[in-house]
């Protein structure tokens, strides 16, 4: 699915790059490519339940060190 250009007569060569950079902007290829570039897995059920246990714990140990007067800041 590739895109071919080629260069017609008494055509330089930045028209056949203009040309060509259209043609794949227009294709969709640029998008697909940078779609795919950052594509993230989905978390599975189980990797979810853990991550929220343990944002769950370390809110309740930031909450207790506020109290104590000792968190970071």
């Amino acid at each position: 699915m590739g895109v071919e250009v080629k260069k017609q007569e008494r055509e330089n060569s930045q028209g056949l790059i203009r040309r060509f950079t259209k043609r794949i902007q227009r294709s969709g290829i640029l998008l697909r490519a940078r779609k795919s570039r950052f594509y993230k897995r989905q978390k599975s059920k189980d990797m979810k339940r853990r991550a929220a246990l343990r944002r769950g714990k370390l809110k309740a140990e930031y909450e207790k060190l506020e109290k104590l007067g000792l968190s970071k800041k």
